[in-house]
């Protein structure tokens, strides 16, 4: 019989980050968003008029697909891009109805910060020190 593994935070934690990725996405199902597309959707919110090579570095993406999510982000009504032609600086933003589906996932994430916290507590509390200690946050 072979002893386990030694522990490994690194794959503990990409253990876990893929457990609350997918309670993440499932409850989004419902109001046909991504993870990708929230968090696009958030860096829009905070940067208004924001370029799509910067969306797409933000987003970890290629600019194709930035450009992609992005129309189909603003078919449904959650963004507009008020380029006035091909090739000019685009000027991205969130519409109200984009503000709203934010407003919906905000109090998705919090039922899942409940649920996920009762679950790990003590993780939960070392990340928010560790952030803390790391970004300077208090």
């Amino acid at each position: 019989m072979t002893a386990p593994p030694p522990f490994s935070p690194t794959i503990a934690l990409l253990a876990i980050g893929k457990e609350w990725e997918t309670a993440f996405n499932d409850a989004l199902k419902p109001l046909t968003l991504t993870a990708r597309k929230y968090g696009l959707l958030g860096h829009i919110r905070s940067t208004p008029g924001i370029s799509f090579s910067e969306l797409a570095r933000r987003s970890r993406i290629t600019v194709q697909s930035a450009h992609t999510a992005v129309a189909s982000l603003a078919e449904a009504g959650l963004v507009s891009d008020d380029t006035a032609r091909a090739g000019s600086a685009s000027s991205l933003a969130v519409t109200s109805a984009g503000e709203a589906l934010l407003g919906e996932v905000a109090v998705i994430v919090s039922r899942l910060d409940e649920e996920l916290t009762a679950l790990h507590p003590e993780l939960v509390d070392g990340l928010r020190t560790s952030l803390r200690r790391g970004t300077g946050l208090t």
